[in-house]
């Protein structure tokens, strides 16, 4: 029985989808909920899995092209596993001879057989498909077999040689020559590019700056990191303590923790703080939703969860919709400072940074601390410079004395 295969329903803020890639070809068997295609919309990517066990019959939505919410993008065909016509006038089990003919074919050339998902990994990380031993049909190279080829050469430390930023294309670049390679932008990216622009232009947007000393907060995870581990099963990190900080300093400015909506401001009387994740498709902001509720092991929970779910490209719109305020570490990847752009339409956005020793005066001796400046760039069109500064201050006070976090000093 021939069944379409059609585009999810998208929600009311997506108006439409591309499809990213296809798992399956026509012709490929494939099993219950087995992935087939990916649908990259501007903000998540959905997956749409094989109905039943049968084999993809026709490939309507090619990679590349726009689909509509609940679109067709294919034909789907029930049956036993592996079913699929044979040519007419061909041989029963020409059918089985001629993909082992085109794999010595192929494999005589010298070039590995890869899937689709398995090619587009490979690009990504800048992987050579010949040197990965095919596990598939006919030694075809899966998505899988790519994934253990990456995970296997991060644990040995990787090649000697520099590797290209995760997403970027190589370009090889000989002697005297002066190579391009033109790479469509991804509808995420073209998303995350037009929200940064329009933030930019719309907002009268500002960054103040101040720096906190890390000591306490480093010294308290040490002292208490085996036992928060042995009780909540995770390690205790830097941004849950923000998180709470943040949460705690929006109770106190609600101007900070509010939104623009056209002419009308809009104040949240509960905190939502978004975590800004970097992932090879560009930058996406799952939300902690009320924060104020959730305890240091909830939140760093979460957001394990979140980068979990960011990196196999699993997060869903739910979890990105909304928040009143967003946590950008920047100093993960050694940032020392920046001015974070907003996060619309929101009023506020906190920068993180680099921790880094330096001499601080302490009464009247100079000490080596370990020091990180703090950004908070607002709108100032929702905000006055004092509520922003005070609320830096705020921030920076809990931090450098936890115990005001839970005493609400």
């Amino acid at each position: 029985m021939s069944t379409e295969i059609k585009a999810p329903v998208f929600p009311e803020s997506v108006a439409e989808g591309t499809v990213a890639t296809w798992h399956k070809q026509p012709g490929e068997a494939c099993s219950r909920d087995e992935l087939i295609v990916d649908i990259e919309t501007d903000k998540v990517v959905l997956e749409v899995v094989a109905p039943a066990d049968g084999v993809i019959e026709e490939i309507i939505k090619n990679e590349g092209d726009t689909v509509e919410s609940g679109e067709v993008v294919g034909k789907f065909k029930e049956g036993a596993k592996g079913e699929s016509k044979p040519a007419e006038g061909k041989k029963e089990e020409s059918k089985e001879e001629a993909p082992k003919e085109e794999a010595a074919s192929e494999a005589s050339s010298g070039e590995a057989i890869l899937s689709p998902a398995a090619r587009k990994l490979a690009e990504e990380n800048n992987v050579d498909p010949n040197s990965i031993k095919g596990t598939g049909k006919d030694g075809r190279v899966t998505k899988e077999d790519v994934q253990n080829h990456v995970d296997s050469a991060k644990s040995s430390g990787g090649a000697s040689a520099p590797q290209p930023a995760a997403g970027m294309p190589e370009v090889n670049v000989s002697q005297g020559e002066r190579p391009e390679k033109r790479v469509p932008m991804t509808r995420l990216r073209a998303s995350i590019a037009k929200r940064l622009v329009n933030a930019q232009q719309s907002a009268a947007m500002l960054t103040t700056f101040n720096e906190v000393n890390m000591g306490p907060i480093m010294e308290m995870r040490k002292q208490y990191q085996d036992s928060f581990v042995k009780r909540h099963g995770i390690k205790l990190g830097f941004m849950s303590f923000f998180t709470k900080a943040a949460t705690e300093a929006l109770k106190r400015f609600p101007a900070v923790n509010a939104s623009i909506d056209g002419n009308d401001m809009v104040y949240h009387g509960y905190q939502d703080i978004g975590v800004a994740v970097s992932t090879d498709r560009g930058l996406v902001v799952p939300v902690l939703r009320d924060s104020d509720a959730m305890g240091l092991a909830d939140i760093e929970k979460k957001i394990v969860e979140y980068g979990t779910k960011a990196k196999e490209g699993k997060l869903a719109i739910e979890d990105m919709t909304g928040g009143t305020f967003t946590i950008t570490n920047g100093g993960i990847f050694g940032s020392l400072i920046s001015t974070p752009i907003l996060n619309p339409p929101q009023t506020a956005i906190l920068g993180m940074h680099k921790i880094q020793e330096r001499p601080m005066a302490v009464n009247g001796k100079v000490e080596i601390q370990p020091m990180m400046y703090l950004a908070l760039s607002y709108d100032h069109r929702m905000i006055d410079g004092k509520e922003a500064v005070q609320f830096l201050v705020a921030i920076k006070e809990m931090l450098e004395d936890p115990a005001r976090i839970l005493l609400d000093v």
